[in-house]
């Protein structure tokens, strides 16, 4: 092929379609490269994320919470709806066409902006080189001056449950369940395997959880990890921890699984579906030629500057495949930062105020350094909580579970992080977001006027609370 592109994109997921999109804005000619084919054998943009992760596992969340609602909650509104039934196969089928409308989408917005598309695989060559191969094996390189390595990442497997074609399966065949499994086992209380177990524990399964940490949730504060536990163990999620999984055995339509408990004792039991969601580890197999210069770690991460450059200058990696937690919004956020920077603006990413979510019902988000952390590094800091029980908006949505918590700098009130668990979470989080990245203090949000009623009140009030000024709940006496 003659054409020679000024950036040419490996990867068409929420890193690499937005990266490919930025640049062509930029004037930069850009080409993007994925390999997906969908369950039809179509070439799909979107990655992971749009094709089997955030959006369609958002989609049953939304459904089954809706149905939950309608079986459980809506008396006390006053409503009847009489017998509540739910057809799997058309919650399914509704998750597919939002998949199929979002990933047609971002063909449309290559087609609008100019960004010329590959279907195939993309790998590194020397000399910033690409070598493409399409999907019936024709191989062609494409000339460039940069690359932008955007490849996402895969689940993790584990030899004592490996996959099977619908019994053990990942997050990808959690999603295509078409009836609803009475007993589900999920490996991993991590993001994935709470989400997912979320929706099948709404619409009637018997969900165990095996955890193989002794604690719950220790990525996010820990005051947000006990609520969460006391609230999904009302809702039936049956979390077990210290549980390391030694083996599974298929026998007919059901799966044993074999595990050690907390004391070490070997435990058994049997499952008609099997999710393991262990976590995810970077795709970069087979991405590089040996003499491309690019450099990887021993987990098959690519060492990249705080820019997102790697070792070969004109080539960047963003997203999955890089340090730094894997969010969708992490990868976007960087895919614009390196278009920026490959067009010859001034671009740089903080990457201490970027948003976590988990999509359970309640939502759990937060922002910055959480408590234990701060105590880890010896930081003075102060905090305020809110309930959503206290919250006249969240009583009259029938809502209440959960908090806000704020923390500041003890000396300069600065706000360090903030965490929330409860209905809206995910949306609430954006505010800290905004007010951290300006470097607010727990005064300017308390100072700040919010609408009445609303949810977000519960903000304000947390910012209020770390000087003891909530006006809504009785504020701690003062030692």
């Amino acid at each position: 092929m003659s054409d020679k592109f000024d950036v040419v994109v490996i990867g068409g997921g929420p890193g690499g379609y937005v990266a490919a999109i930025r640049a062509a804005q930029l004037g930069l000619k850009t080409a993007c490269i994925e390999k997906w084919l969908d369950k039809d054998n179509k070439s799909r943009l979107g990655g992971t994320c749009l094709n089997v992760g955030c959006i369609p596992s958002k989609a049953l969340l939304d459904s089954s919470q809706k149905f939950h609602d309608a079986k459980e909650s809506y008396g006390i509104h006053g409503i009847s709806v009489g017998e509540v039934a739910m057809d799997v196969d058309a919650m399914v089928n509704r998750k597919d066409k939002i998949v199929d409308q979002l990933t047609g989408g971002i063909s449309g917005l290559f087609k609008a902006n100019g960004v010329t598309s590959f279907e195939g695989f993309g790998k590194v060559l020397a000399n910033k080189k690409v070598e493409f191969t399409a999907h019936d094996g024709t191989v062609t390189v494409l000339e460039t001056e940069n690359v932008i390595l955007a490849t996402g990442s895969i689940p993790v497997n584990i030899p004592p449950a490996p996959r099977t074609e619908d019994i053990i399966v990942d997050n990808v065949g959690a999603l295509e369940f078409r009836q609803v499994p009475k007993r589900l086992g999920v490996i991993g209380a991590g993001v994935i395997g709470l989400e997912l177990g979320s929706v099948w524990a709404r619409l009637g399964s018997e969900v165990v959880v095996l955890e193989a940490q002794d604690s719950f949730l220790s990525v996010c504060d820990q005051d947000l990890a006990k609520e969460a536990a006391k609230i999904f163990k009302k809702q039936h999620l049956d979390i077990r921890l210290g549980a390391r999984v030694t083996g599974s055995q298929i026998n007919g339509e059901e799966v044993e699984v074999t595990y050690l408990d907390a004391k070490g004792e070997e435990q058994k039991q049997t499952f008609d579906k099997l999710i393991v969601a262990v976590g995810r580890k970077p795709f970069t197999e087979g991405c590089f030629s040996d003499d491309s210069g690019v450099k990887l770690d021993e987990r098959g991460f690519v060492f990249v500057d705080e820019q997102c450059r790697t070792s070969v200058p004109g080539v960047f990696a963003i997203g999955d495949i890089v340090r730094g937690p894997m969010l969708a919004h992490k990868a976007s956020e960087e895919g614009v930062m390196v278009a920026d920077i490959i067009a010859g603006h001034k671009a740089q990413m903080n990457y201490d105020c970027i948003p976590s979510v988990i999509y359970t019902h309640p939502e759990l988000a937060w922002v910055g350094k959480n408590e234990q952390e701060l105590k880890a590094e010896g930081v003075k800091f102060k905090v305020g909580k809110f309930p959503f029980a206290a919250s006249g908006r969240a009583m009259a949505a029938n809502d209440t579970d959960g908090f806000v918590k704020m923390i500041a700098c003890e000396e300069t009130d600065r706000i360090l992080g903030c965490h929330i668990i409860g209905g809206h979470a995910a949306d609430l989080i954006a505010q800290a977001v905004i007010a951290m990245e300006f470097g607010s203090t727990a005064e300017d949000i308390a100072l700040t006027v919010f609408a009445h009623p609303t949810v977000s009140e519960a903000v304000h009030e947390a910012a209020l609370a770390v000087d003891n000024h909530a006006i809504h709940i009785a504020n701690r006496k003062k030692r």
